[in-house]
């Protein structure tokens, strides 16, 4: 078995990445970062997040897991304490594989047909950096509304406790194959109205944001930030490929949930 690993650059971080590294060569296993069947991420969810962007063009072959060593998150959920126990797991193969719903993002330009297309694990958002961003959405092919307020936001199913639970979006399980559209402080008075509540929408719908008169656009890919000019049209879909995560042993969505936003004298 081939394994990477991703680190958050902190002083902990590091020295886990190298006794986890030199734990599983030690079973025989073969550090490679160019293919790996396994990446250890060891720091955040942002570290995993990092990792995913890493290898998001195999993502059907490569499964992740996370060590936390800060607060528990929604991808990382080891210990430090559990680096012995997590890397003769690994080296075991005494896993299974869980896969999570992925966001398929294309920005489609004014000037020629070339697009440029993106996997979100989290979310994407669109804001104008100007001014206040203005888009008819457009929900398989049908006017839905026209937006006017701070930006939108795109959600997968395990992004949803992220940006778009700060936004008030819905809390959605991973197991659905789902996407979910939020406001960022939309503009609703007599003149301009918006439905005001986020939208919860099935693998094979469509969401398509076109802009009404400016062209520039800020595009957000999880913590990429990209500018992007001349901008015709912005289309959300729930991606065919989705990411992998190798689980060793229960983590159960909803007790995540419990433990990150309610009990918070639960054990690190």
């Amino acid at each position: 078995m081939r394994f990477a690993i991703q680190s958050r650059g902190d002083e902990l971080s590091n020295r886990l990445s190298e006794t986890a590294r030199k734990y599983l060569e030690s079973f025989e296993l073969v550090y490679d970062e160019k293919a790996p069947d396994v990446v250890l991420s060891i720091g955040g969810d942002g570290t995993l997040l990092h990792a995913f962007h890493k290898y998001k063009d195999s993502s059907s072959k490569v499964a992740f897991v996370g060590l936390h060593t800060g607060h528990l998150g929604f991808y990382a959920d080891w210990k430090p304490n559990e680096i012995e126990k997590l890397v003769i797991s690994i080296a075991k193969e005494e896993f299974n594989f869980i896969e999570y719903p992925l966001l398929e993002v294309t920005v489609h330009y004014q000037s020629n047909e070339d697009h440029a297309t993106y996997l979100a694990l989290n979310e994407s958002t669109v804001k104008s950096p100007d001014v206040t961003l203005v888009m008819d959405v457009f929900l398989n092919d049908m006017h839905f509304e026209t937006f006017r307020g701070d930006g939108l936001c795109m959600s997968t199913p395990s992004g949803s406790t992220a940006y778009n639970k700060a936004l008030g979006g819905a809390i959605v399980h991973p197991s659905l194959d789902a996407m979910q559209l939020s406001e960022i402080a939309s503009i609703n008075n007599r003149v301009f109205r918006t439905v005001g509540s986020p939208l919860v929408l099935p693998k094979h719908h469509t969401c398509t944001l076109k802009p009404v008169k400016a062209v520039d656009f800020m595009v957000t890919v999880d913590h990429l930030q990209l500018l992007h000019k001349d901008v015709s049209s912005i289309s959300y879909k729930v991606a065919e490929e989705k990411i992998r995560f190798a689980r060793f042993r229960p983590f159960p969505f909803w007790k995540r949930v419990h433990d990150s936003f309610i009990d918070s004298d639960h054990e690190e």
